[in-house]
């Protein structure tokens, strides 16, 4: 049986600047304890295009994307125990949340919500938030990487099984995710921390977010877009982000300083907002 249908929450152009001002809260905390525990990040996604085209948001955006490499991720996790300013925000991570099902952190601000459309049923805290990625490697053996691009694709399905089981349209794969979603999390969750450690102590030419769809063809990106860092204005801050910023938005979207057309400007759909509830 599906679920019910949700009524949608549509956002106001003066509460998504909202959004975004409580966002870059959150990117400016995690800038703090990044620099006081020497850990390395860097704008990704739709925050780094947003950068060098807009040198801030894209307008329409509501979400923000932090990048790290493995290590740095973890240190960032262990950090936040301590350092993070727990009053205000609290991280979620697959491994320190009860029924969070995503293959990346999220960092969110207190005494908000930001509940994504059909996901209401999750039994985890949703605030507003931003993404935090964390990039494994990929093999450099040209069938070890295609083994591993499907082995990232069963994962990412299987994590998202619990809402694709509710959601979907097509019997056929609603039928599938409610299979899937029948495999206990905590074995799933330690076999992907297997597939994760099973990469480890290399530098691989590539890396990618294991359970992050990439574009056709890629199997994942340079490492040197996550090592080799300039600074750029990003709002009122300065963020790190790809040296070789061309190299890496070409990669991701093509012809990235073209604007597209106003069917695909799109926002993540949510049920409920709140902002700043004090």
């Amino acid at each position: 049986m599906r679920m019910n249908e949700v009524q949608q929450y549509y956002i106001s152009e003066e509460e998504l600047r909202q959004i975004q001002k409580i966002q870059q809260e959150l990117i400016g905390e995690v800038k703090r304890i990044c620099k006081k525990c020497g850990i390395h990040f860097n704008m990704v996604g739709g925050t780094m295009l947003g950068a060098i085209r807009h040198k801030g948001y894209i307008p329409w955006d509501d979400d923000a994307d932090i990048g790290f490499l493995r290590a740095e991720y973890e240190k960032f996790r262990e950090a936040c125990k301590t350092e993070l300013d727990h009053e205000k925000y609290y991280m979620q991570d697959l491994r320190d949340t009860e029924g969070y099902r995503w293959g990346y952190g999220k960092l969110r601000r207190k005494n908000t919500a930001f509940v994504r459309l059909n996901q209401e049923f999750m039994p985890y805290e949703q605030g507003i938030s931003i993404d935090l990625m964390p990039f494994d490697n990929v093999p450099d053996h040209k069938l070890a990487r295609k083994i591993h691009f499907f082995r990232c694709f069963l994962y990412r399905k299987i994590f998202w099984s619990k809402v694709g089981s509710r959601t979907e349209k097509q019997l056929g794969i609603r039928c599938l995710y409610k299979i899937m979603n029948c495999i206990p999390m905590k074995a799933v969750i330690k076999s992907y921390q297997r597939f994760i450690d099973a990469q480890q102590g290399r530098k691989t030419q590539l890396v990618r977010i294991l359970t992050f769809p990439t574009p056709k063809g890629v199997y994942g990106y340079k490492r040197s877009w996550y090592t080799r860092l300039s600074s750029y204005p990003f709002e009122d801050m300065m963020l790190p982000g790809a040296k070789d910023y061309d190299g890496y938005l070409r990669v991701k979207y093509g012809d990235y300083m073209k604007m597209p057309p106003m069917e695909k400007r799109k926002v993540h759909p949510v049920s409920k907002l709140e902002l700043l509830k004090e």
